[in-house]
């Protein structure tokens, strides 16, 4: 078995979403035990009523641990994860740092604490320099598209780059099956010498590593385009560049309902493409792709969206569970001490 705990506060759903999304992932994975932190009587409640729905198997595999404080994102997040440890975030925190048989958690609070207590209770691997972040797009053929990082390390320098590129590339083989993954560098140009002083010092390290499959600079309207596998940038880029896409794509889609609703001749014409309308949306929703892993700490650790439903919670726990199960951090270990 495999046992992950998963924070069920600091969400906008939270804790509804997360205990349907624990369910959701319990049906999906047999080998899979789940700790749920939060105010016990509450949690237990929306147990008991996923189990009428689900049966009471599925709760045989669930244990809750009481922990009625919530760490909110306006607090600073070194004085929330010392001044509160009763949280739900720090007990699952606390698990992974004195119990073994817990492998990882998940959690869509606050993204400030988490990195701290991440990297202050449970540590980093052998090597890694800062953990980064490490969120899922889909592109336009169908695949997907890691960016590394999202808004762990808003300041950076070429070796934090570099670390990156490696980091990501194992996770996307690992996780995801892309066998020698495409890595390209955020710029404001594809040739090699744009970009700041930073980047330009990055470029050659990252390209010089033979562990890497470096394509070169990438644009940012060329992220979906499907012609890379992983996007190494600092933390402000990548944060910006994440959110700008997921915004475009669900303002782009409530245009298109809108214009359609606008006319008749629309709507009739609508009705003949409703398929093709809802192949979109689905592909373009970014909820289905989970949340980010948190490269580099030595215990596995997801951050889902605030927004987050309980399809998203289930595939940041299905996350958490295949990042265990194929021993990516020892890879990422490896590869550095090289």
């Amino acid at each position: 078995m495999i046992r992950i705990a998963l924070d069920c506060y600091g969400g906008d759903d939270s804790p509804k979403a997360n205990v349907e999304g624990a369910f959701d992932a319990l049906k999906k994975l047999p080998e899979l035990e789940l700790i749920l932190a939060g105010d016990e009587t509450e949690i237990n409640a929306l147990v008991e009523e996923e189990a009428k729905k689900h049966g009471s198997d599925l709760k045989s595999r669930i244990t809750v641990i009481h922990a009625p404080d919530v760490i909110s994102c306006n607090e600073k997040p070194t004085d929330a994860i010392r001044q509160k440890p009763d949280s739900s975030m720090m007990k699952c925190i606390n698990l992974l740092r004195t119990d073994p048989t817990v492998s990882g958690m998940v959690s869509i609070g606050s993204t400030g604490a988490l990195i701290a207590a991440a990297t202050l209770r449970i540590g980093r691997l052998e090597g890694v320099m800062r953990p980064t972040f490490c969120p899922i797009l889909p592109t336009m053929d169908g695949g997907i598209v890691g960016i590394c990082d999202s808004g762990a390390n808003v300041d950076c320098d070429a070796y934090r780059l570099h670390q990156f590129a490696v980091m990501g590339s194992v996770y996307m083989k690992n996780a995801f099956g892309v066998e020698n993954p495409r890595v390209a560098l955020l710029n404001v140009g594809v040739e090699a010498e744009k970009g700041d002083m930073m980047r330009k010092e990055a470029y050659p390290l990252i390209a010089g590593n033979k562990n890497i499959n470096f394509v070169g600079n990438m644009e940012s309207r060329d992220l979906l385009s499907g012609k890379y596998d992983l996007v190494v940038c600092d933390g402000f880029s990548g944060n910006v560049l994440v959110k700008s896409v997921e915004g475009t794509a669900v303002s782009l889609l409530k245009k298109l309902k809108g214009g359609i609703m606008s006319k008749l001749k629309y709507k009739i014409g609508g009705l003949f493409m409703k398929g093709l309308f809802t192949e979109m949306k689905e592909t373009l929703d970014y909820q289905k792709y989970g949340g980010s892993i948190l490269l580099g700490c030595r215990k596995v650790v997801i951050k889902g969206h605030g927004s987050s439903n309980p399809v998203s919670v289930c595939k940041c726990i299905e996350q958490a569970y295949t990042a265990q199960t194929n021993n990516m951090n020892e890879q990422i270990e490896a590869l550095l001490s090289e």
